[in-house]
């Protein structure tokens, strides 16, 4: 497939208005290739570039499950330990008694929760894709401010303040009982961040961000980067409106450094992120993780009965990892078994599929009903792509 083919398959969905804008990578082995559509704001003065920085929200925790990942390497975790040492604030949770229950409907924890649930989503906290209707607990959630939807990060409260808030509310389920999104990722951010005795800025900068190259990478972007920055959009009742403009949310630092959805990120930083995974944790002579670190990471930990009951996929098609979606099965025209990677819910989407990496990173945020139609022609071209392994 060509550069020019694949540019005009997603340049179809600019043209048509779903989107702004877009920056694509598509890259086999060392073959890379990449392309950029349409303009960083609606005035449409600016066109996206190659190296444009975006808000790549969910993307940010497969960044955030290899830092816990070089700490268990380096020994200072434990997937079996409980998280209790580092975590006191969650040490013997409530559970609730049914998930529709009253928040002061509750039971003991069969037993506390570990890094390894924490890591794998299964802590008993989270969003639950089988099931969106409101409960008692979401109410509860959001009258202590802990933050709910689309990543606010100059809203968050400082960590200690948000785990302390945390740790008075219960389970919604046992923990190892079920996967829940989202939650996990965020806890994990602040126990990465008190196992390394530094803020996990800091502990991705050392051990990731720098060692990799990873200059764009970061919680916020820095005053002279500005300029290749641009405004993020949502739909709301039909009309695009500013989600968040070029000075808003990720202009300064935030107090709570979302290990679930804080990063900006590029193309290129990406890409080498990725590439350190495929080839088994080393970069350009430079090792980040180890082989077996990669492989836990990319391994799916849920049981048939968790994914039965609601998984990262459709059905039972995708698996869990360490921070990342691991296909199943074979999707027609799309990732093949064994593809793993993540999106995120601000318009990003990122996958290894064998020796291809694909990358897609736009100004606009998903819709309630999910990703816009544009990732559908990604996933496609990432299928075929991955099935012919021609050189770009």
């Amino acid at each position: 497939m060509t550069v020019d083919e694949i540019g005009e398959r997603l340049g179809a969905h600019v043209a048509a208005g779903e989107l702004l804008g877009l920056a694509w990578l598509v890259a086999i082995g060392d073959d890379v290739t990449t392309g950029a559509i349409g303009h960083l704001d609606a005035t449409r003065a600016t066109p996206i570039r190659t190296d444009t920085i975006f808000r790549i929200s969910s993307m940010t925790k497969p960044l955030t499950a290899a830092a816990a990942s070089i700490l268990i390497d380096d020994g200072v975790l434990d997937p079996a330990d409980p998280v209790d040492r580092l975590l006191p604030e969650l040490a013997n949770p409530r559970v609730l008694a049914k998930p529709t229950a009253e928040v002061t409907d509750t039971v003991a924890a069969n037993r506390p929760i570990t890094v390894d649930d924490v890591l794998t989503f299964r802590l008993g906290w989270g969003m639950d894709f089988a099931d969106f209707s409101p409960k008692p607990f979401d109410a509860a959630w959001s009258a202590l401010g802990l933050g709910w939807g689309p990543p606010t990060p100059a809203r968050m409260l400082p960590p200690d303040t948000w785990l302390r808030r945390l740790g008075t509310l219960p389970l919604q389920y046992q923990p190892g009982e079920r996967w829940l999104y989202h939650v996990g990722a965020s806890i994990l951010g602040v126990l990465v961040a008190r196992a390394a005795g530094k803020p996990l800025s800091e502990f991705l900068a050392e051990r990731i961000l720098r060692p990799l190259g990873m200059t764009d990478t970061g919680f916020s972007v820095p005053p002279g980067a500005l300029a290749r920055f641009g405004t993020h959009y949502a739909d709301i009742d039909g009309a695009r409106t500013v989600f968040d403009p070029v000075d808003g949310q990720w202009s300064t630092p935030p107090a709570f450094e979302g290990g679930g959805d804080g990063l900006v990120s590029t193309l290129a930083d990406y890409h080498r992120f990725a590439r350190m995974l495929r080839e088994g944790g080393e970069l350009d002579g430079i090792r980040v993780l180890s082989e077996h670190a990669v492989t836990t990471m990319t391994t799916n930990h849920l049981t048939a009965e968790q994914l039965a009951r609601g998984g990262p996929g459709p059905g039972d098609s995708a698996g869990w990892g360490y921070g990342v979606g691991v296909q199943l099965r074979d999707q027609p025209d799309g990732p093949r078994a064994g593809a793993y990677g993540w999106a995120g819910g601000l318009g990003s989407t990122w996958s290894n599929d064998g020796a291809v990496t694909a990358i897609l990173l736009t100004n606009e945020t998903w819709s309630s009903a999910g990703p816009s139609p544009v990732f559908a022609t990604f996933e496609q071209i990432l299928g075929e792509t991955a099935r012919r392994r021609d050189p770009l």
